[in-house]
């Protein structure tokens, strides 16, 4: 049964649930269809500039800011600049909880109103970035902890919008502009009364205010914003500690070295002689984070952990499930294994001076962070786009250019090979049962990531929409099978032995004798323990692998 009510309702009285989030990324010039919400829908646009139509109501949309529609709700978007227009969807539903029942909620959460903001909005993206890293979660727990990642998420909008009444959330608009202003004038003497003068803000209310939007007092972000800018000037200036005190608003130099011994656990002349050897990077997630600029001891916590050795790189520490990969076994015999998730003492114990952490969980970057330092890596980005990004970080960019040169010719070479077997167009899909007996089609991540070339297989239409999301794999029912089916079909065989038996029971099942790939005897049946991985040495070794699986007689 659906509500509907024109005015709002108590918060606590609805529950939400996540259904789906989706990453566009539309080219320039493009308009979408007039739509029409079915759930309550977010739109978070991270790139780009254009205009939303929202019930005939035009706002001018641009990257800080987000959209809530309620069902019913007709949207258009238009992209005006000369870049991709880059944005999350995100569906949900809302229930409203009564006595004696439930009934779905459809009308606005806020009412009149469909343009909000949120501060700092960084925190806000890598919530959302966390939450679509982690879409295609699979135990219950799993999905249980995506949950909560969305209930953080709508816990972070309501704070900074819900809460306010109309004047309260006009003050909290002034206050924000302070905060910008705080950020251009830290070098001055700077005063909480005077932020409130210039937020037209009761002191009072200021301080409470500023502290729901940052998470701090005013004061305590003003000697952060210093000591941040401090850090510049120590790795680029020989200056005094005294002059680089000034420049930055302390008027104190003894004031000073304490504070930022008690912010970053040096004083400022050991932070500058370590830091002066290292590198400023940007992560997958965001944060820009200085690097040792040729790290010694690496923790990298990646499935594709044959892109590391692939550069010729040797960590010290990994996940089990990612360095137990019996292709490469003999070149990961000295790798600790940290555990999945990481155990946290066993990072302590072995002293990382870096860590590559494939996962967008920021809970989990902010305690690993205080350990070493620590960057988030794209572990279902294109082969190209890792080992490059892994170039980068560790002073391997002339290793990363010459094995991908390597690698593509060696690509190019084994599909012309392959030409006399295939036919122009021809489709493949790869398939897995894990997890029990649930059925699971690969996108971007593993094996499937060593079949899809201009000169070698397509995916099937469904398929591609899979690749075109970034996903690297996403469940389906049985019955769908025939739909994501190709022209050849890829098994893999899990160790698991129910999962490994799922795949046996389908394989004799009528279902899949009427598949066409069945019918012309293109079904090739592959180990996933060996060969179900897209990292750059498995890529390698499939070079090899394939043209002999393929010209096999199934």
């Amino acid at each position: 049964m659906v509500h509907h009510k024109s005015t709002s309702v108590p918060l606590r009285s609805l529950l939400f649930h996540l259904s789906d989030i989706h990453l566009d990324i539309r080219p320039v010039g493009w308009k979408s269809d007039e739509q029409t919400a079915e759930l309550h829908t977010l739109y978070i646009f991270t790139h780009g500039k254009g205009s939303l139509h929202i019930n005939n109501e035009q706002y001018h949309l641009s990257a800080d800011k987000y959209y809530m529609l309620s069902p019913g709700a007709a949207l258009q978007i238009k992209n005006e600049a000369n870049t991709p227009l880059r944005f999350y969807q995100i569906t949900f539903a809302v229930i409203r909880v009564g006595n004696p029942r439930h009934e779905t909620y459809a009308e606005d959460i806020i009412p009149g109103r469909y343009e909000f903001a949120v501060y700092p909005f960084a925190r806000f993206i890598r919530l959302i970035e966390g939450l679509y890293a982690n879409k295609h979660n699979i135990s219950d727990i799993e999905c249980f902890q995506q949950h909560l990642r969305f209930q953080e998420l709508m816990g972070l909008l309501f704070e900074h919008n819900l809460r306010f009444s109309d004047q309260s959330f006009i003050s909290a608009l002034s206050v924000e502009n302070t905060i910008q202003y705080l950020q251009n004038n830290f070098m001055h003497k700077i005063t909480v009364k005077q932020l409130a003068q210039l937020a037209n803000v009761p002191l009072w209310q200021y301080t409470p205010i500023f502290h729901k939007l940052t998470g701090k007092k005013p004061l305590d972000y003003l000697t952060e914003l210093r000591i941040n800018r401090s850090k510049e000037w120590l790795l680029c200036s020989e200056e005094p500690l005294r002059e680089i005190a000034h420049r930055v608003g302390f008027t104190d130099e003894y004031y000073f070295n304490r504070r930022f011994r008690q912010t970053t656990g040096v004083t400022p002349r050991q932070y500058a002689i370590a830091m002066r050897h290292s590198v400023r990077v940007k992560d997958w997630t965001g944060h820009e984070v200085a690097i040792p600029a040729q790290p010694k001891r690496i923790i990298f916590h990646s499935e594709t952990f044959g892109d590391l050795l692939a550069l010729g790189v040797e960590a010290i520490g990994g996940g089990y499930s990612c360095i137990a990969q019996s292709l490469f076994e003999d070149r990961v015999r000295n790798v600790q294994d940290v555990g999945f998730p990481m155990n946290f003492d066993k990072l302590i114990a072995l002293k990382p001076d870096l860590i590559i952490f494939s996962n967008a969980d920021e809970t989990q970057y902010q305690k690993i962070s205080k350990i070493a330092p620590t960057v988030t890596f794209n572990s279902f980005a294109p082969l190209d786009q890792r080992l490059q990004t892994l170039g980068d970080w560790l002073d391997r960019k002339q290793e990363a250019e010459q094995w991908l040169n390597v690698y593509h010719a060696k690509a190019v070479a084994m599909w012309k090979q392959l030409r006399s077997e295939l036919s122009p167009g021809e489709t493949a899909s790869v398939f897995i049962f894990d997890h029990g007996k649930r059925l699971f089609v690969m996108g971007t991540s593993g094996f499937s990531s060593s079949l899809y070339h201009p000169l070698g297989f397509q995916p099937a239409d469904k398929i591609q929409k899979v690749l075109d999301s970034g996903d690297g794999f996403m469940e389906i029912p049985t019955a769908s099978l025939p739909a994501y089916a190709g022209d050849r079909i890829f098994m893999l065989l899990p160790e698991n032995a129910v999962s490994r038996q799922a795949a046996m029971d389908l394989m004799n099942d009528s279902l899949w004798h009427n598949l066409p790939a069945v019918k012309n005897g293109y079904v090739y049946i592959v180990e996933a323990n060996e060969w179900n991985y897209g990292d750059a040495l498995i890529r390698e070794k499939v070079l090899d692998m394939l043209p002999n699986l393929l010209r096999r007689t199934p």
